[in-house]
């Protein structure tokens, strides 16, 4: 019996987060097709200036509130941490997913604000900015040959709206699709047919490559 081809990353996260998520993985064919595109939008920067603490879901959110200067940012994983670090705040770390998140907000002590893009997977229960769009885009031609070889393809999803654009694109894809989520929001979100599902044990890019290894260890076995 043949045995069938390595499977192949398709990433669909903006380039640089893409990247940095197949060095988790660096022995696999990857195709970058960002399914979206992130735009900033004019905001209230001295609101964000002036504001004592804040709450970051997306790294995409940091340049928009300015230097941290010492100030509180409640980040919702460690790459978000790690960011805001680097740009002068005072971190609290969550544990990487909003509802994880809700808990140390509810505690804090301080008024918040949460700068965010126009689409949310969750609102919390602060006081919000938008200063970033996520605008869909189209797969790749090559991204759309990748789906109608046989190799199979591993299609990490990271939100439940990423979850669902991706799975618009890919309805007539010939490929054995390996789906692996962030999250159970993140599942539901993808509708289209596929050979596998997973989700990760933990709501982060970490917790995601285990669960892809897992996946590859079940095909090697």
């Amino acid at each position: 019996m043949p045995t069938r081809a390595k499977p192949a990353f398709l990433l669909t996260r903006p380039e640089d987060d893409s990247r940095r998520f197949a060095a988790l993985l660096p022995d696999l064919p990857v195709v970058i097709s960002p399914i979206i595109r992130i735009v900033p939008l004019p905001h209230d920067r001295e609101a964000l200036l002036r504001a004592p603490a804040l709450v970051f879901t997306s790294g995409h959110a940091i340049a928009a509130a300015g230097e941290g200067r010492g100030r509180r940012a409640y980040c919702v994983g460690p790459r978000t941490a790690e960011l805001a670090r680097l740009a002068g705040f005072d971190v609290v770390q969550g544990p990487g997913d909003a509802e994880g998140l809700l808990p140390i907000l509810q505690a804090a002590p301080e008024p918040l604000v949460h700068p965010h893009g126009r689409h949310l997977a969750k609102v919390l229960p602060v006081q919000g900015v938008v200063v970033y769009d996520q605008q869909p885009l189209a797969l790749s031609d090559q991204a759309r040959a990748l789906l109608q070889a046989e190799t199979p393809v591993i299609l990490p999803l990271f939100s439940p709206r990423s979850a669902r654009l991706v799975a618009a694109q890919v309805t007539d894809a010939r490929a054995p699709l390996w789906v692996a989520s962030i999250s159970k929001a993140a599942q539901r979100g993808f509708s289209a047919p596929c050979e596998r599902m997973i989700v990760a044990p933990t709501p982060d890019a970490a917790g995601l490559a285990a669960s892809i290894r897992h996946m590859l260890t079940g095909e090697q076995s």
